[in-house]
Parts: C-alpha cells; sequence; structure tokens
C-alpha cells in the first residue's frame, strides 16, 4: 500500500471527474492521499475535500508566489483552519526565486512565519523550493528550533549536500515524479545515497507526471510508478520501498489507521 503526501484534489483539472480518479487510486494500491493547499482558498478546499473523505488529509499554507496575504490575518485564517482533525500539516510553503516572484525579503519573512504557526500547531511544513535551495535551507537551519515536529522537502530536486544537510535538520525527502525523467541523472544519483527511511512518496498531481506517462495529467494512481523507479536507484525491491515509505509517511503526519 502506498500515501501519496503531497497532491491537488481539488485542482480544475480534476473537477469532472475526482471521484472516479480517487476510486482508481485506491484500486492500484494508494490508500492515504494528503491534498495541498497553496493558498487560502485552496487551503480551504483542501479542508472541505478531505472532511468528505475518510483515507484524505490535508496541509495548509501560502505558497512564496502569495506571500504577500502571510499577514497576521491570513495566519489567522490558517490557524484557524488548522483547528480541523483533518489537517496534518502546514505548507506548501516556501521560496521561490523566480522572474515576476515576490521580492525575497518578503518571501522570507512568509516562510518564516509559516514555519512558527506550524511549530506552535505541533504540525509538520511541507517545504516548496523552486531556484532557492541554498536560501531556503538557510532559513531552515536558523529556524532548527521550530522544525520539532518535522517536516519534508516537497518535490525535491537538489544536490546530494542539500539533501544531507536537510535531512540533519530531521526532515524528510519527498520523492515524485520529476525522479522518473530520464535526464534526471543526476537527481537518481542523490537519490541514491539517500537512506530510504528519510523519504517519503508523492506525486504533486495534476502536474509533473512520472515517466513514461509524460504529457499526461497526473494522478495518484501514478505513485506506484514512482516507486518502481525508487526502488531501481535503490536496489530495493517495490515491496521494501512502500513498506518503508508507508511508515515514514505515517509517522511524519500522524496519520490513523
Amino acid at each position: 500500500m502506498f500515501i501519496d503526501t503531497h497532491c491537488h484534489l481539488t485542482d480544475k483539472q480534476f473537477a469532472d471527474d475526482i471521484e472516479l480518479t480517487f476510486d482508481y487510486s485506491q484500486q492500484v494500491g494508494v490508500d492515504k492521499f494528503i491534498t495541498s493547499g497553496f493558498d487560502l482558498p485552496s487551503s480551504q478546499k483542501a479542508v472541505e475535500f478531505a472532511t468528505k473523505h475518510n483515507n484524505v488529509y490535508a496541509t495548509i499554507g501560502i505558497y512564496p508566489e502569495f506571500a504577500d496575504k502571510a499577514d497576521l490575518q491570513g495566519l489567522s485564517s490558517l490557524k484557524e483552519l488548522a483547528q480541523n482533525a483533518k489537517v496534518v500539516g502546514i505548507g506548501e510553503i516556501g521560496l521561490q526565486f523566480t522572474e515576476g516572484a515576490p521580492e525575497k525579503e518578503v518571501q522570507i519573512k512568509a516562510f518564516e512565519r509559516q514555519i512558527e504557526l506550524a511549530c506552535a500547531l505541533k504540525k509538520p511544513i511541507v517545504i516548496h523550493s523552486r531556484d532557492a535551495m541554498g536560501a531556503t535551507i538557510e532559513v531552515l537551519e536558523k529556524n532548527k528550533d521550530k522544525l520539532v515536529y518535522g517536516g519534508t522537502m516537497h518535490c525535491f530536486s537538489g544536490s546530494t549536500e542539500s539533501a544531507m544537510r536537510i535531512i540533519k535538520l530531521g526532515l524528510y525527502i519527498s520523492v515524485g515524479g520529476v525522479s522518473t525523467f530520464k535526464n534526471a541523472i543526476s537527481l537518481k544519483e542523490t537519490l541514491s545515497h539517500i537512506p530510504l527511511d528519510k523519504m517519503i512518496l508523492e506525486t504533486d498531481c495534476p502536474y509533473l507526471t512520472p515517466h513514461p506517462y509524460r504529457g499526461k495529467r497526473n494522478s495518484p494512481a501514478y505513485i506506484p510508478t514512482i516507486a518502481e523507479n525508487l526502488a531501481k536507484i535503490k536496489g530495493v525491491t517495490v515491496d521494501e520501498v512502500a513498506k518503508v515509505t508507508y511508515a515514514n509517511s505515517k509517522k511524519l503526519f500522524r496519520l490513523e489507521g
């Protein structure tokens, strides 16, 4: 059995067939799902969807692109949403230093505020980092005393050195569809050095569809494909990947059952 620790089940791409997608994913062995918010409206939708499905949980947070919304009012709204029992983490949160993104200082402040909120709520964090891995790790190291409830680096694609710094902080590495890409040679090399007991699986669906399904909409049903690829990288069985990542996910997000 598998857990998709990061998906976007309320995305508009699933508007017409989410229940079919959800049911099929369970048929192929994915029995728990964590649907993620990236701003206040999507976080609200994630919580609502999770509340309606026994084996779905939610993470809530404000993505770097909307960093200006992580003000006192925004944090208050997140705190209120987090009272729902199906909320298992704060995220996705982090940094993105791409062209057109909010100023770095604004992003860092929003990131740190949400790390502090997660600590106060006794929940793990789900970290987004794009073109900002060094700065992201620096913020995490600066705030390591607030990481006592753990977290994971979502959609990790960094170096071995970055991975080891993240693991040293007590965080997990999330492995997704990018790890299956034919040109992901350096990432596969990095994953070969990361202990399996520090990894969890995700799809980030409907985005980042794994090989050989690229070009199609991603789905939690592709978690077994990601697991098969990771098993080859690690030189272990798919059953071992399933067993260890399932246990890791349940431990990190304190999932029932």
